[in-house]
């Protein structure tokens, strides 16, 4: 049995449907196709926001960057791993991609004004404008298709609702001291324990969930034809080029312009990565568990060839484990508590290893770095009460959420004593107490000797407004104290496909396959495996993704 098409796109996070969003505009006939019985990929887990440097929601805001400044920066953060014809082609499309999907499609966007890039020391390093997020959208624009939203996870939520990082999330966090963010805390639950009790799920969306309700709804007006459950077994080529997709029931779906892979990397692939991944069966990752390398498996069978020369193969992020009372095992990552003022990462000497308020990335480079072969690769994040209620540490919640179900259940450790606390946690008492002495002696004037917290615009963003003279840095004296195991994780992978700028997917010889396109994670990071700003990995997969689409869409049939 065949059918036919004009472009297949398999995947749908941030790059597939984008891919297929900006084909269906320029016109041609589009088929998703989704591995899960759920939309979204881990886009829809993401915090959503999006690296376009110069892009027009900047622009309007009266942020005017030098078309050379982005490209100065990304040169001096990859260094040797600058790819000058792929990193052209994204600083080129990444803005005319946001400013066609607010112009054509449902997506509306907010601006990261205030957001510097991470390594803001560096030349070229943008001090706000460079990152987008999507516009809180309401789910019930999606009718029906509402039941194909992956919802968001339970560990980064509040009872399934999201909290979008600036006003929204400072609001929650100062509930208990400002009379206006209780008020709009208080909203915003009441809302979604509407929403819960009227459609059992959040209809508010807010972060990756919203870029791809946006996204979807997209879709569904541009007519294109979304299946969900469809893992494809292997690509139709004819004569060197790919023509379609074999499915599961042994259909040929032809494509007459083109394939996008966009299948979300190989995360979940624990084959793949035991060559590629640093210390592999430690490691954890925060993708969805679809995410297992179809797409390069799929290139691979084509004729595409897969690149493992990226710094390093994966976007790290440290993570701590949760175990819910149902059973249920999940991954919490440390993005918003390392750099708040109060806060240590130690190693099991008691020592620590790295400027916890640089970026999550760094974080584990630094672990991996400090902690020899043959011993697991831990760490703590050490806080005192204070800490504890103002901030919360990983999915501890802050006041006026309680705390204490999270020690019966072994995720936090605590102690009236920082020897006590070192003894539950098997660190080295007399480390640690040398560790939080000399820390305590340079923040109570705010000062980091050790590891310079608080001295970027990155890191300072992170910190606490309201904590002077260093947003960063306090001491840690009030008891009891509180500790959580962290330990090596990831978002999703870097190593990818071998692509060109317009994300053709690239055979040994450097001669595109015909008719294969990849994007997002399953090409391989156009950062070189580098994580210079946040949002470089839904950055890059709306932007190729949309190059792809585009492409694909003008090829003649």
């Amino acid at each position: 049995m065949k059918s036919e098409t004009d472009i297949v796109v398999l995947g749908s996070g941030a790059a597939g449907l984008c891919a297929a969003v900006t084909a269906a505009h320029l016109g041609a006939r589009v088929v998703l196709l989704e591995k899960a019985d759920v939309l979204g990929g881990t886009t829809a887990w993401s915090g959503g926001w999006i690296f376009a440097p110069r892009n027009p929601v900047a622009v309007r805001a009266g942020i005017n960057e030098p078309e050379e400044a982005p490209r100065e920066y990304l040169k001096a953060v990859l260094g040797n791993h600058y790819e000058p014809e792929r990193v052209e082609a994204f600083l080129k499309a990444a803005p005319e991609m946001v400013g066609f999907l607010e112009e054509n499609t449902a997506v509306a966007w907010e601006g990261g004004l205030k957001i510097p890039d991470t390594y803001s020391h560096q030349p070229g390093a943008g001090m706000g404008g460079r990152s987008v997020i999507a516009a809180p959208y309401d789910a019930r624009g999606l009718g029906k298709a509402v039941s194909l939203l992956r919802e968001p996870v339970r560990e980064t939520t509040f009872h399934g609702m999201t909290i979008q990082a600036g006003p929204d999330l400072r609001a929650f966090m100062t509930m208990t001291r400002s009379f206006p963010a209780f008020v709009h805390a208080t909203k915003r639950v009441l809302r979604h324990m509407r929403d819960l009790a009227f459609h059992r799920r959040g209809m508010d969306l807010r972060n990756g969930t919203a870029l791809i309700g946006r996204l979807v709804r997209s879709a569904l007006d541009k007519d294109v034809e979304i299946r969900t459950g469809v893992a494809v077994r292997e690509l139709l080529v004819e004569e060197g080029r790919v023509t379609g997709v074999l499915l599961p029931d042994g259909t040929e779906l032809r494509a007459t312009r083109g394939v996008v892979l966009a299948c979300g990397g190989f995360p979940q692939d624990m084959g793949r990565r035991a060559g590629l991944m640093p210390r592999n069966d430690e490691h954890r990752t925060l993708a969805v568990e679809t995410a297992t390398g179809d797409g390069l498996r799929l290139a691979e069978g084509a004729g595409g060839v897969v690149r493992t020369d990226q710094a390093r193969p994966a976007a790290f992020c440290p993570v701590s484990t949760v175990r819910w009372p149902d059973g249920r095992v999940a991954q919490f990552p440390h993005i918003i508590d390392r750099g708040k003022p109060g806060v240590i990462g130690v190693l099991a000497d008691g020592k620590r290893f790295c400027n916890e308020g640089l970026g999550y990335h760094d974080y584990v480079e630094a672990l991996l770095k400090a902690v020899p072969e043959g011993t697991p690769a831990r760490s703590w994040m050490v806080c005192d009460h204070r800490f504890l209620r103002r901030f919360g540490l990983g999915v501890v919640r802050p006041q006026p959420a309680p705390w204490r179900q999270w020690v019966g259940r072994g995720y936090l450790k605590t102690d009236t004593t920082i020897e006590g606390l070192a003894a539950q946690c098997g660190i080295d008492p007399k480390g640690l107490l040398e560790t939080i002495s000399d820390w305590n002696a340079g923040a109570v004037k705010g000062e980091d000797p050790a590891f310079h917290r608080g001295t970027t615009a990155y890191m300072r963003l992170q910190g606490d407004p309201d904590q002077a003279p260093n947003p960063n840095v306090a001491p840690i004296l009030k008891p009891p104290f509180h500790a959580v195991e962290v330990v090596p994780g990831s978002f999703g992978t870097f190593s990818g496909i071998s692509t060109d700028a317009k994300a053709r997917v690239l055979q040994a010889d450097g001669t595109p396959v015909p008719g294969l396109y990849a994007a997002g994670t399953d090409a391989a990071s156009v950062f070189g495996g580098f994580y210079p700003a946040g949002g470089i990995a839904i950055g890059p997969a709306l932007t190729f993704g949309y190059i792809a689409g585009r492409d694909a869409a003008q090829k003649e049939t």
